[in-house]
């Protein structure tokens, strides 16, 4: 059973691992979330964005900003992995 394991699972799971770093490395792009947050910051400074709708974008921006990052420093260290 353990060599059917080593030979059928442990490929896969490698596979899996590989395409779910990917995944979250899509999901979290931390240069799009700061691209998004320069943009808002132009927008209300040009007067296209009101100040509340700004002010919450920017909150929200910086709340993904931080998961982001935390995603990408476990993933650069390996802590992230599929369990099966």
């Amino acid at each position: 059973m353990f060599v059917l394991d080593d030979l059928l699972f442990r490929p896969f799971m490698g596979i899996v691992n590989a395409l779910h770093s990917i995944a979250l490395d899509e999901l979290y792009d931390v240069e799009a979330i700061e691209d998004e947050l320069k943009e808002n910051q132009l927008l209300y400074e040009l007067g296209e964005r009101p100040e509340a709708e700004y002010r919450r974008r920017k909150e929200e921006l910086e709340a993904e900003l931080e998961t982001a990052r935390d995603v990408h420093e476990r993933l650069s260290s390996g802590r992230v992995e599929v369990k099966r």
